[in-house]
């Protein structure tokens, strides 16, 4: 007889600071989020959690993060002749600063 197996819990592997975010999201919207409410954003691995985001911007921009939200945005639909494909999904975090920190991106 079978014993059923439960499925693992997702877990996040250790990764490094320099590995966890992608690229920052320099977009209109993102800047005037940077501007008036201190949130920045980035596109993270897709295995990246909030506490490895968290840790990540910190080490690596000296700054105090205040919170953290996570979006995972999927792929759109795209077309070419009769072929249809999308293109990947990704995962995005907003990140809040603290009042006193701040983070150059130019």
């Amino acid at each position: 007889m079978a014993v059923p197996v439960s499925p693992q819990p997702a877990v996040s592997p250790n990764l490094a600071p320099h590995q966890v975010i992608v690229r920052p999201l320099v977009t209109e919207k993102g800047m005037h989020r940077a501007t008036r409410h201190n949130a920045y954003s980035f596109e993270v691995v897709p295995a990246a959690t909030k506490a490895d985001v968290r840790r990540a911007v910190e080490e690596l921009f000296n700054v105090k993060v205040e919170k953290v939200a996570i979006q995972n945005r999927i792929g759109k639909a795209r077309r070419s002749r009769v072929r249809r494909t999308s293109t990947k999904a990704w995962k995005k975090a907003i990140v809040t600063l603290k009042p006193e920190s701040k983070i150059n991106l130019f």
